[in-house]
């Protein structure tokens, strides 16, 4: 079952004790990952849909710097850490196998390593980094923002001028958590950074796939960032040097499954997430 945070003191640190926690879980089996030629590898297609009602989610206040950050003027953000398509499908969801030790090299889009700041906005929310690669961040916006990263990475990155651009290492696989200490408290999103290749983030219809995986049967995890507003941080704002309450949310869920490969075939894995599905809180 879902666990939540329970105080406004402990989410000041959660993001990054929760990362630290998730490390081995999505790299343990990752350990001493070999390339290797895979001429007879199947692909894994699947979904992942929601189940049950959808729930009303708290949007966030857009109350600083609006003629940037809201230039349409609609006064609220949706902070997107559950987005639902009309058919069903979660967008958002990262889909890997945990118990694969060998096959093709690394291939995970480059435009998932890397980030902009646009309109106050974080793109992509979830970002998909190969261990010791390089992600790339930018601001779009002419206005100061900060991103300060918990978890496998600790950066705080400050961006002055629009176009600027900043590039970081990712040394150290596990979660990431993304937040802006600038004053704008609905900015957030998650990284993985991933030792082998066989990692997708579903598509606004829920939908991954998995290619060239050599044949065999394979633990199959999806894993998902928490959507419930839990309680509020406060964080000093640097550009006013005045603290702000900043949304912390419940924990991410991680599920799984058996799959098994065979050579030159589609195997078909669907996963369903929702308020009342079982599943396990992540670490398990």
């Amino acid at each position: 079952m879902k666990h939540l945070l329970r105080s406004f003191a402990l989410p000041i640190f959660a993001p990054l004790i929760f990362a630290l926690l998730l490390v081995p879980h999505f790299s343990a089996a990752q350990e001493g990952y070999q390339v290797i030629s895979v001429t007879d590898g199947g692909t894994i297609k699947g979904t992942v849909k929601w189940q049950g009602p959808v729930p009303h989610l708290l949007a966030s206040e857009i109350n600083k710097d609006p003629q940037v950050c809201d230039p349409q003027g609609v006064k609220h953000r949706d902070l997107e850490r559950l987005v639902i398509g009309p058919n069903g499908g979660i967008a958002n969801t990262v889909v890997f196998l945990r118990n694969i030790s060998r096959g093709k090299a690394m291939d995970l889009p480059a435009s998932r390593r890397f980030l902009n700041q646009k309109t106050c906005r974080y793109e992509p929310h979830i970002l998909l980094v190969p261990k010791d690669a390089t992600l790339t961040v930018k601001s779009s916006d002419p206005l100061l923002h900060t991103v300060h990263m918990s978890g496998s990475s600790d950066y705080n990155l400050p961006f002055t001028t629009q176009g600027q651009e900043i590039s970081r290492p990712m040394t150290r696989e596990g979660v990431v958590s993304l937040r802006c200490n600038a004053g704008h408290v609905w900015m957030n999103g998650e990284m993985i950074v991933a030792r082998h290749p066989y990692y997708a983030v579903t598509d606004q219809e829920g939908n991954f796939e998995l290619t060239q995986v050599p044949p065999g049967t394979y633990e199959i995890v999806a894993w998902h960032e928490g959507w419930r507003v839990v309680g509020e941080s406060q964080v000093y704002d640097l550009a006013t040097q005045v603290r702000v309450k900043r949304p912390e949310f419940s924990e991410p869920i991680m599920w799984n499954k058996s799959v098994t490969v065979s050579p030159n075939q589609n195997a078909e894995v669907e996963f369903t997430l929702g308020e009342r599905t079982p599943q396990m809180p992540q670490g398990h």
